[in-house]
């Protein structure tokens, strides 16, 4: 069983959402779309907190967070300390947020990031596992306030 994907969105990100999420149930995810359904103007803190609290609440889920430019849906996802949400816009971050990081959420602009780049930084977000080692007491910092 592949891990659970959750996807939100805000309006401005809709459509790459849903392309996002078709591409990726044609691959066999477990794909859950946490909304919006339509264009109609909603605020992105909203569904950045309802994705991070869906991820934080399920073992080893992982998210995909889109709005216009993926910063304001990025910062709300990070406001939940479960949640490790990077703003990507190529692969090489995608890997490397996985890698290092070991992030559990990515943030992408809609306005951005075309539909092709969003698929290949999801594709090296999925693939890419967390290296652990050296990594591991850094990304553990990350849950202690300074």
């Amino acid at each position: 069983m592949r891990r659970p994907i959750f996807l939100a969105s805000d309006h401005a990100a809709v459509d790459l959402k849903a392309d996002l999420a078709a591409w990726l149930r044609d691959q066999g995810h477990d794909v859950r779309d946490l909304g919006p359904e339509t264009t109609d103007r909603v605020d992105y803190p909203d569904f950045g907190y309802k994705l991070a609290r869906a991820v934080a609440d399920t073992p080893d889920a992982l998210g995909i967070a889109l709005c216009g430019s993926g910063i304001g849906i990025s910062i709300a996802v990070n406001r939940v300390a479960e949640c490790r949400c990077a703003l990507v816009a190529e692969p090489v971050s995608a890997a490397l947020a996985r890698e290092h990081n070991d992030a559990n959420v990515i943030a992408m602009g809609a306005r951005l990031v075309g539909p092709d780049m969003a698929r290949a930084c999801v594709a090296a977000f999925l693939d890419t596992p967390f290296a652990g080692g050296r990594h591991a007491a850094r990304v553990a910092k990350l849950g202690t306030p300074a």
